[in-house]
């Protein structure tokens, strides 16, 4: 069973920048195609960010391009967002998603809150 575990989240001023860090254990990553979602205050829907697939491809939701960037480490079980000029709207929740494509299992972490203010 693989676990996930996001970190880097906090408060940070408007056009500022943020790393989130999803780091999976129990597990190997390498046939999962991970994604970050956020859902914002009162929402109560999550919202896609940034997907990466197994080979490295990216896709980013509409919010998300031009100003964040997801990488990942198979190596490590890491999956990396980074988020530059950031702005209040990104305020939220921030949500670590896997699925693997063989076993077509999915799997989502805790969350890391992300608040955009000054």
């Amino acid at each position: 069973q693989v676990r996930l575990v996001e970190s880097g989240g906090g408060l940070v001023q408007p056009g500022g920048s943020l790393r989130l860090t999803c780091t999976a254990s129990g597990g190997g990553i390498s046939r999962t195609r991970m994604s970050w979602y956020r859902e914002a205050p009162g929402k109560f829907q999550r919202e896609l960010v940034a997907v990466i697939s197994s080979s490295g491809e990216a896709n980013y939701g509409i919010s998300a391009k031009g100003r964040f960037a997801i990488t990942r480490d198979d190596a490590k079980g890491e999956v990396y967002l980074q988020m530059n000029n950031l702005e209040p709207e990104d305020t939220g929740d921030y949500y670590c998603n896997g699925w693997n494509y063989i076993t077509n299992h999915e799997y989502w972490g805790l969350g890391t809150q992300v608040t955009v203010s000054s």
